[in-house]
């Protein structure tokens, strides 16, 4: 998988775009993602949500998309949630 490409959740509303893909499956409501979607039923154990204009991340920071629509998945990698990618703060004006 390639930067930029535009993945939608079989399980929930949630579409991302890839920004940093080192491999693996990249699952939303316990379910793979697909570039043409698809039905499926939403696992309550994957069922946090996910935020729009929001980043999220694994813990290795191997994976990053963008979630351009929300849905009621959580974002997952190869089972494991994704993080919500923290703002990096400003260096101090003084």
């Amino acid at each position: 998988m390639k930067p930029g490409t535009r993945l939608k959740s079989a399980a929930c509303a949630t579409e991302v775009v890839v920004i940093r893909c080192g491999g693996g499956a990249i699952e939303c409501g316990g379910t793979a993602m697909a570039e043409g979607g698809g039905e499926a039923e939403l696992n309550p154990d994957f069922a946090g949500g996910s935020i729009m204009g929001k980043r999220y991340v694994d813990a290795a920071g191997t994976i990053e998309l963008l979630c351009v629509k929300p849905g009621k998945g959580t974002l997952a990698g190869d089972g494991v949630a994704l993080l919500l990618k923290e703002a990096k703060p400003l260096p101090a004006s003084d």
